[in-house]
């Protein structure tokens, strides 16, 4: 059989392309396309054109031989379930699923959390699809190349969609060689998300690490990076944000004065506690407040800015910055009072020109954040005030939902289903963010009771869109009968019926999947 040319496979294109009208058949180019009945020009240049392919196919040549990989090393995790491998398969979308009311989306990275949590191995035929997954979504990866384990790694070099696993580090320790490979070449995002995982298991390594590159990091860079030293903070850091001050970036010093206010035995809090005592005095059953009258070169060193970024006055910024750097021990070690107690006194304007009330606002929100930055509980189980109660307004300065995480996860909780019970949904987004998931029972069960009260005023489900999307991952699963119930109960072919059994379809859904991954 006589071998197709390139010209003569272009002229079928051509022929094929343009028409037979206006571009003839090519002439024959073997015995077998001269028997080819060329009446109908279109047919022809189909038949010709199926030799053609035919020819060309047969006369290829074999390629050269391409080297086996060697196989996958050997897993030897357990095995997971088989009926937790059958759940992921639907979460991926590989199996079934699609008539299930469950929101699959949200409880995909629920499922891998709580299997990493076992250890398990993976069926190798649903790896592929688990890295496709973690490739369009980058808050999967730790996850999903942990549990890929060795056969995503060595399947990783097969696919480019693929590449993000050679950069993503799995072992805490950060010594394995995607760990080194991530810091030296990974994305910003897969960098500072290793730099945090390591500070939590080592915080040594992870201070070397970023000492090894810093210099040669870029200024917004650096803040985050120095951001993440916050995992595993101690007094062996103090040294590397002492030097840190000096940056030529101003965010980077205020960042590092950040830092190291949060560690009371440093330098720099030490340097925070005299002024905070210069500008807050207790005399007399009172706060005489002297806020500051200039932003000296040694305040600017340790993070203050002379100008405000809020557009507040020059001496209340400087005041509230002194007093939110300075170790909340100052106040009661000084006065001898609980931070209740201090919270109760009153403010005054040593310079005589009135403005107490207004001083004590920014105390308090200066307090507030201290309490933050030193994960004080004391401190901020004050600010927040006792739980709310119907009838009575929730004192909460500032950030409460920031001043909630430093609370145990129990009193997160507590104080949260007492705020929903009152108030409703409506203020209540950060503070049910701030909760540790799942919620505990009664938490859930407040929630559940706002979401009937929200559908009975008439609003709409997507004025709480952003809390029914919390719902669905982080309700305890026995309140699933309750809102079956309420889909039971709400007139049908409404927002609200469709909201509640959606949400109780994700609640059974959930119960089965954590069900299965614990069965084993």
């Amino acid at each position: 059989m006589t071998a197709v040319t390139g010209d003569q496979w272009a002229d079928l294109q051509g022929a094929a392309l343009l028409g037979t009208d206006r571009r003839p058949l090519p002439e024959p180019g073997s015995p077998l396309a001269a028997s080819v009945d060329r009446t109908e020009p279109a047919t022809a240049l189909l038949d010709l054109a199926a030799l053609a392919a035919v020819r060309r196919r047969a006369g290829a040549l074999p390629a050269p031989a391409v080297d086996t990989p060697a196989p996958a090393p050997d897993d030897t995790r357990p095995a997971l379930p088989e009926l937790a491998a059958r759940r992921l398969a639907v979460l991926l979308g590989t199996r079934g699923g699609h008539g299930s009311t469950a929101n699959l989306a949200e409880l995909l990275p629920q499922w891998l959390a709580v299997a990493r949590t076992h250890g398990y191995r993976l069926p190798p035929a649903l790896v592929p699809a688990l890295l496709d997954a973690a490739r369009a979504r980058s808050e999967l990866r730790a996850d999903a190349v942990a549990l890929a384990g060795p056969l995503g790694r060595w399947l990783a070099p097969q696919n480019p969609d693929w590449r993000y696993v050679t950069r993503t580090a799995t072992d805490p320790d950060g010594l394995d060689r995607p760990g080194e490979l991530l810091w030296q070449e990974g994305l910003f995002a897969e960098r500072v998300t290793h730099l945090a995982g390591l500070r939590r298991t080592d915080p040594a390594a992870g201070l070397a690490l970023l000492a090894s590159t810093w210099a040669t990091e870029r200024a917004e860079d650096r803040v985050l990076f120095l951001d993440a030293l916050q995992d595993g903070l101690s007094g062996a850091d103090e040294e590397f944000l002492e030097a840190a001050l000096g940056d030529r970036s101003k965010n980077v010093r205020a960042t590092a004065a950040e830092l190291l206010s949060t560690l009371p035995g440093s330098a720099l809090a030490a340097r925070m506690a005299d002024r905070a005592r210069a500008v807050v005095r207790h005399d007399g059953g009172r706060l005489h407040i002297t806020p500051p009258t200039a932003c000296d070169a040694a305040m600017q060193r340790d993070g203050i800015p002379v100008k405000s970024p809020t557009g507040r006055g020059e001496r209340a910024w400087w005041f509230g910055e002194v007093a939110a750097a300075a170790p909340l021990t100052v106040w009661t070690a000084d006065t001898g009072l609980t931070p209740e107690q201090l919270l109760a006194v009153p403010t005054v304007d040593a310079d005589g020109d009135g403005g107490g009330a207004e001083w004590a606002e920014d105390l308090r929100e200066a307090w507030a954040r201290a309490a933050v930055r030193q994960q004080n509980a004391d401190w901020a189980r004050a600010l927040l005030g006792a739980p709310p109660r119907p009838g009575r307004e929730a004192r909460t300065p500032g950030a409460p939902a920031k001043l909630l995480a430093v609370l145990s996860p129990a009193e997160r909780a507590s104080w949260t289903a007492a705020f929903v019970q009152t108030h409703g949904l409506g203020d209540a987004f950060q503070l049910l963010g701030a909760c540790a998931t799942p919620w505990t029972p009664p938490l859930s069960t407040a929630v559940v009771a706002a979401l009937k009260r929200a559908a009975e005023l008439g609003s709409y489900p997507w004025s709480h869109s952003g809390v029914l999307g919390m719902t669905e991952r982080a309700l305890a699963p026995e309140t699933a009968p309750a809102v079956e119930a309420l889909a039971a109960d709400t007139s049908p072919d409404t927002a609200w019926a469709d909201t509640f059994t959606r949400l109780a379809g994700t609640l059974r859904f959930r119960q089965a999947m954590l069900g299965e991954l614990t069965a084993g």
